[in-house]
């Protein structure tokens, strides 16, 4: 389970979107995210869910590798189409004592699953094709203009990356830690939830001593380097937009005119 995480990992390859400038994979993923929830039509889920598989095909990242991301919220996903399910009022189609299901409520909650999910699916793609030194640039530049209102955009960047940068390393150390007590006899899989959420509490002393132990060094090792950030400060690889990347913003615009054609245009379901 805690090596499903893909949030924050990233995926080796050689593809056209893993060469596009990080800012606009950030905006693009902001536009898609946010999208998700302005449409209650079944065609803009298929305009969405189209422009998600056409993304990964040219990311060449395999979909079972991005689809392990969604594991680990399986059980807030159930919960969330349980509680639109059975709470949402409508016509009536099964009933049971004090429990009734309704067609909006069967409507509403799969809608929302999509959401989830395609959701999740869309900011582990950005993170699997975009390292976080140009996650950490790109926010900086997209960021930018805050600086006029006095608000340290560099070190917001610098925190989210870091943030990004620490996901796989606690996962290792999550990993490790949860074999070297099962090693010792300890048991996370049987009993109710109750007894293996008592159980994680051998993983979670050690796993925050070593969290704070690991921002301690990286601290000490920024000071002693004497890094500040901010103005002045050059890059190795200073972010430039070519060619593919203003096609890529023509293609998110694009994508938002064929979203709005589908939803408005097309017969609602």
């Amino acid at each position: 389970m805690i090596r499903n995480i893909t949030i924050g990992q990233y995926y080796v390859a050689d593809s056209v979107i893993h060469r596009l400038d990080p800012r606009v994979k950030v905006t693009g993923t902001l536009l898609y995210i946010v999208s998700l929830f302005l449409f209650h039509n079944f065609w803009g889920y298929v305009v969405a869910v189209g422009c998600f598989f056409a993304v990964m095909v040219l990311s060449k990242v395999p979909f079972s590798y991005i689809v392990r991301g969604l594991k680990p919220i399986f059980f807030m996903l159930v919960f969330t189409a349980v509680l639109n399910l059975f709470w949402t009022p409508g016509t009536v189609f099964f009933r049971f004592g004090a429990i009734q299901l309704t067609w909006e409520g069967l409507r509403k909650s799969v809608f929302m699953a999509f959401r989830l999910i395609f959701l999740v699916l869309g900011s582990s793609l950005m993170t699997l094709t975009t390292t976080p030194n140009q996650l950490t640039d790109a926010l900086e530049k997209l960021l930018r203009p805050l600086r006029h209102l006095h608000v340290p955009v560099h070190e917001i960047a610098m925190m989210m990356s870091i943030a990004l940068r620490f996901i796989p390393i606690l996962v290792e150390e999550t990993d490790r830690i949860m074999k070297a007590q099962m090693a010792r006899g300890a048991d996370f899989e049987s009993g109710s939830v109750l007894q293996r959420l008592r159980n994680m509490l051998p993983i979670l002393v050690p796993l925050f001593v070593s969290a704070i132990r690991r921002a301690n060094d990286l601290a000490l090792a920024m000071d002693a380097r004497c890094y500040h950030g901010g103005d002045g400060r050059t890059k190795m690889h200073p972010l430039r937009y070519q060619g593919r990347d203003f096609a890529a913003y023509f293609i998110c615009i694009a994508y938002c005119v064929l979203l709005y054609s589908a939803v408005t245009y097309l017969p609602m379901l």
